[in-house]
């Protein structure tokens, strides 16, 4: 199984927070119930490393508000694995650094939403940008490498350049960008979503960033729902290696945990809808080979596959490499997977036809962790007026250039 299936794993050690996100997926604030024990999370360690785990990816909530966090770091690492850790930078301290470099942790990527005063408001707490920045100084002084990673959406875009400009010169060697989508405290907030044809105007920001992070030196690094076969696939998804999207990996090489132990085949996926059991029912071994929640994409390049797709999806001229795109995405959309309205490839097919999309909500979540409410997608004239119900669309006259910044 090493090296097969399973070779990454992303673990909430806790439900608790010290900040309050307003796009926030799991609802994080306070602990889960019956969170795992020192010596159940030990286990689960153990557990990790016999199905082939190489590397577990610490988070939260906040995972430094877990107080046995770095004794979980530390024997993730002792055993061979590779051990990196994402923080919302809220006041994780000096001592707190070098304790994650005593544990063999080498990598630790602090969320950054927008410039400061997007980022405290979509965070819930004033002083909170300011706060990552000292986390990144504090992250390098002890040894451990500052990356960063950012969620795209209607405020944080428009500030995407900027942004880049303050991470570069704070010193992060890479930068991850996510979609935000309506899962959690997102569904909630509806407005902060980005519509699909406003891709069209994302992308090129995107890659006009990804450019001159190549030039300085900066990793860039598409998360699993941006995407997908645009004109920049391989600029964003991998420079190194040309890579592009091979479809979702839940299930495939990835692996979710949550704090009271129940397993998925990703992190984000809604847990009613996707766990797989508990690793205090059965082992991960028997989770693995038995529950069905946890291959979901086993049927990848089989007819199989393609069938559950729908939509723009099932017609796709990618639809047997793609599957559908981000499983999360569109699930958190329509309630099911399959058919994922935030694709760049989809957006111009639309715009060559003259056509657009919009999704518009219909029905709100019920207010618990990676919980989501569902949304109607319109298709209409590429032109049609912009509802005056809906915030303004963004437009490339939005985004904030640098008055240096040149090409």
């Amino acid at each position: 199984m090493r090296g097969r299936r399973r070779t990454y794993a992303v673990w909430e050690l806790t439900l608790a927070c010290n900040l309050a996100c307003g796009h926030c997926g799991s609802r994080a604030g306070a602990r889960r119930p019956a969170e795992l024990s020192t010596g159940q999370a030990l286990d689960v360690v153990a557990q990790l490393d016999a199905v082939g785990v190489d590397e577990v990816t610490l988070i939260g909530g906040e995972a430094f508000l877990r107080r046995d966090w770095l004794t979980i770091a530390a024997e993730i690492t002792r055993r061979g694995m590779g051990c990196t850790v994402t923080t919302g930078g809220y006041r994780l301290s000096a001592a707190m650094a070098r304790g994650l470099r005593a544990a063999g942790v080498t990598q630790c990527s602090v969320s950054v939403d927008g410039m400061t005063a997007t980022h405290d408001r979509l965070r819930g707490r004033a002083g909170s940008w300011q706060s990552c920045f000292l986390t990144m100084e504090r992250l390098r002084s002890a040894g451990v490498e500052a990356t960063c990673n950012t969620q795209l959406n209607r405020l944080t875009t428009p500030e995407l350049p900027e942004l880049y400009r303050r991470l570069r010169s704070a010193g992060a060697v890479a930068w991850q960008w996510q979609l935000t989508v309506p899962m959690g405290n997102a569904a909630d907030h509806a407005d902060l979503l980005l519509q699909p044809v406003e891709l069209l105007e994302v992308f090129p920001v995107l890659a006009r960033i990804a450019r001159r992070a190549r030039q300085d030196g900066v990793r860039i690094h598409a998360g699993n729902n941006v995407g997908y076969y645009g004109p920049y696939e391989r600029l964003l998804r991998s420079p190194e290696s040309a890579a592009f999207w091979t479809g979702c990996q839940a299930g495939l090489s990835t692996l979710g945990i949550e704090s009271d132990g129940t397993i998925k085949g990703c992190p984000s996926l809604p847990t009613r809808d996707y766990a797989g059991g508990n690793i205090r029912d059965r082992s991960l071994t028997d989770l693995l080979r038995d529950a069905p929640e946890l291959g979901i994409n086993l049927t990848a390049g089989t007819p199989a596959a393609t069938g559950k797709l729908w939509g723009f999806c099932r017609g796709c001229t990618f639809a047997e490499v793609c599957r559908g795109g981000c499983t999360w995405t569109a699930h958190t959309v329509f309630g099911r997977p399959g058919n994922n309205p935030y694709c760049h490839h989809r957006a111009l097919a639309h715009q060559r036809a003259g056509r657009r999309e919009r999704l518009v909500q219909t029905a709100v979540p019920p207010g618990e962790p990676f919980d989501h409410g569902l949304f109607a997608l319109v298709e209409e004239d590429l032109d049609a007026h912009w509802p005056a119900t809906e915030r303004p669309r963004l437009t490339a006259a939005d985004i904030r250039w640098p008055a240096d910044w040149v090409d």
